[in-house]
């Protein structure tokens, strides 16, 4: 019987790791992004605040004066980003599964409040240009730097496991996708692959288990 081989393109907790090797597979991982906080001044901060990465959460809270804003109304993306703001006692009135949603709840519903948006050096344009285009007052804060970490691999692989675009970009340097199977933590990562193969299956919910949900079933099948 042949056994996949499957590349997680972040280092994959240890029961994650368990569940793919529960099923049969053979697992690779490394890490082809790393991320740095930043140290970042609070005193610009809007009415509301925006997060739409945990990266971006993690920052925040690492921030002595982040308590401070407590009486902040939160909008995010990700239910584990909203668990983990309202674990601090944080208020979140708004959360998505993605930033265009986000972007729509926000124009649509709040276009006369103010905000600030806790962002990474690659972050992408839809959230705050679709608020810009609506008027709505707003302003950045970068919480913390992506940098790409690429790797060779030499393995044969029959599945890649993707969590970002900036993880696509980053495998891409040193590597081809061929007839391999990527799994997308989403659609925005999915995009990132539009021009370089058709064999991509997209999590039906944007989160780590998810994606080695459908990695699994995928090769059950």
């Amino acid at each position: 019987m042949e056994t996949f081989r499957v590349l997680s393109t972040k280092k994959l907790l240890a029961n994650h790791k368990q569940f793919l090797l529960n099923a049969g597979l053979a697992v690779v991982e490394a890490d082809f992004i790393s991320v740095s906080l930043k140290r970042f001044e609070i005193g610009t901060a809007k009415d509301n605040l925006i997060f739409t990465s945990q990266n971006a959460v993690i920052s925040f809270l690492h921030n002595g004066d982040s308590a401070q804003l407590k009486d902040k109304g939160i909008f995010c993306v990700g239910i584990k980003t909203k668990a983990a703001l309202e674990h601090y006692g944080y208020t979140v009135k708004v959360c998505t599964d993605y930033a265009e949603e986000l972007a729509k709840t926000i124009t649509q519903g709040y276009a006369d409040e103010s905000f600030t948006f806790f962002s990474g050096n690659l972050r992408r344009d839809t959230l705050p240009e679709a608020l810009k285009a609506a008027g709505i007052e707003m302003n950045e804060i970068q919480a913390y730097e992506t940098v790409l970490s690429p790797h060779t691999i030499k393995s044969k692989l029959n599945g890649i496991l993707f969590y970002s675009p900036s993880g696509v970009e980053s495998y891409l340097k040193e590597n081809n996708i061929t007839n391999e199977t990527c799994f997308c933590i989403g659609t925005t990562t999915a995009n990132a692959l539009k021009d370089i193969t058709q064999n991509v299956v997209i999590a039906n919910q944007p989160s780590v288990e998810n994606v080695i949900i459908q990695c699994i079933n995928y090769y059950k099948k």
